[in-house]
């Protein structure tokens, strides 16, 4: 049986300080899942994984230099930007299609699939930001990057890119107005989602360990195609590397979340 690793990294340079993540980069499945009884077609779609962001993410890694980690399987199987408490990490219906592979689904199986892909891609992320922060022997910068839907219920999109985020303005407050620069798109702050998730990849590496952060969303059909890929890199590789240049992104500082208290351990809310 072929081995389907949970994760990829880009090696890049640790030494430079900065993180790039991709937890919904790919619309892998194992072949034992047989498609989660889904069609083909399902995996296409924005509910399988963020469209366009793994070329996005490999163009970044190309310029920058820097490491990356990306997810290897698909959303649908398991969602690896939620805590393991989540209710929607292994959903049962998502955008109107009923996955039938997740539903009903044993104990066992849950638990395979939390010890078999979520818990390595999470690792896989904790070594990397340490790896960053001791080999650039200060607080890395870790940017995550997703895609949206230009549409949701008949209801269009007006943001070419948003940030989300939590109560850390640091990183936010730069990389917006770095974006909204050049005055030829509309980025949204907080939309079309609220980025304060209690348990997810932000909160449970970054926020929880005072590490400077943010979570750029791009519009699908923004980087649906390769030519929007690459218009992207160009957009977001200098607004990176400008933000990775300052001092005040690269310090230890928790702020308070959203979501409520802290963990009283001090760690990530996750079981395991």
């Amino acid at each position: 049986m072929q081995h389907h690793s949970p994760f990829e990294i880009i090696a890049g340079n640790a030494g430079r300080g900065l993180v790039l993540l991709g937890d919904h980069a790919t619309n892998h499945l194992p072949e034992r899942y047989a498609r989660l009884g889904l069609p083909e077609s399902a995996f296409t779609r924005h509910i399988a994984y963020d469209i366009g962001v793994e070329g996005v993410l490999r163009e970044l890694a190309r310029r920058l230099d820097v490491p990356v980690v990306m997810s290897r399987f698909s959303r649908l199987l398991i969602d690896p930007n939620r805590g393991e408490d989540d209710p929607t990490l292994i959903m049962k219906i998502s955008d109107g299609a009923i996955i039938p592979g997740n539903h009903p689904i044993t104990p066992e199986e849950w638990n395979h699939r939390l010890d078999a892909f979520h818990r390595p891609y999470h690792r896989a992320v904790a070594e990397t930001i340490q790896k960053v922060g001791e080999e650039s022997g200060k607080a890395p910068l870790v940017i995550s990057l997703h895609s949206f839907t230009p549409s949701w219920k008949g209801v269009a999109r007006p943001w070419q890119a948003t940030v989300l985020w939590d109560d850390d303005p640091r990183a936010v407050h730069p990389l917006i107005a770095a974006l909204e620069e050049p005055g030829d798109i509309v980025v949204g702050n907080n939309e079309p989602y609220d980025g304060a998730l209690r348990g997810d990849t932000m909160f449970t590496h970054c926020v929880t360990a005072g590490i400077p952060h943010a979570l750029i969303e791009i519009r699908q059909d923004e980087i649906g195609t390769d030519e929007g890929v690459v218009a992207w890199a160009d957009r977001l590789a200098p607004i990176l590397e400008r933000l990775n240049r300052n001092d005040e992104l690269h310090t230890y500082q928790n702020f308070p979340s959203r979501t409520g208290p802290y963990p009283v351990s001090g760690t990530p809310d996750r079981k395991g």
